[in-house]
């Protein structure tokens, strides 16, 4: 395999921490959430970073067979949501929630392009197997698997 881009973050304290990256792009404060005994949820957490990488790679992937394919569409928008779950006594995972509007196609149309998306975005390939990642295109859910 061939690296087509690459960057590196260094974290120091962890969930209650300091992170920076590469070319100061990121260089923030990571405070822990008020469920893990911070004092509220207005800052910084690893699962933001992921919803918004998320959110970021699956729309260009969306963009990418919207131009692919030619369709006449609006915007696309896609929101992430991501869960932090607790697995165990001390064992925790993840849950995401992509939701997906493309105006201006019908339901069929969306979902197609929701599926190839789904198909070739590097978080989703990332994912796959690993996190429960559910979809809902235009308002509708789907499973959390390719349909």
């Amino acid at each position: 395999m061939k690296s087509i881009y690459a960057i590196t973050a260094t974290s120091v304290g962890g969930r209650n921490g300091h992170v920076i990256s590469d070319y100061n792009l990121i260089d923030a404060d990571i405070g822990l959430p008020e469920s893990f005994g911070g004092t509220d949820d207005k800052h910084l957490t690893p699962e933001a970073f992921l919803a918004a990488g998320y959110a970021a790679c699956f729309d260009n992937a969306v963009i990418h067979i919207i131009s692919k394919e030619r369709v006449k569409t609006g915007t696309p928008v896609i929101t992430a949501k991501v869960d932090l779950i607790q697995l165990g006594t001390d064992s925790f995972g993840l849950a995401i929630e992509l939701e997906v509007e493309i105006p201006g196609v019908e339901h069929k149309a969306a979902v197609e392009i929701v599926n190839k998306a789904h198909q070739i975005c590097p978080f989703s390939n990332a994912t796959r197997g690993n996190i429960d990642v559910k979809l809902t295109v235009n308002k509708w859910s789907l499973s959390n698997q390719i349909f």
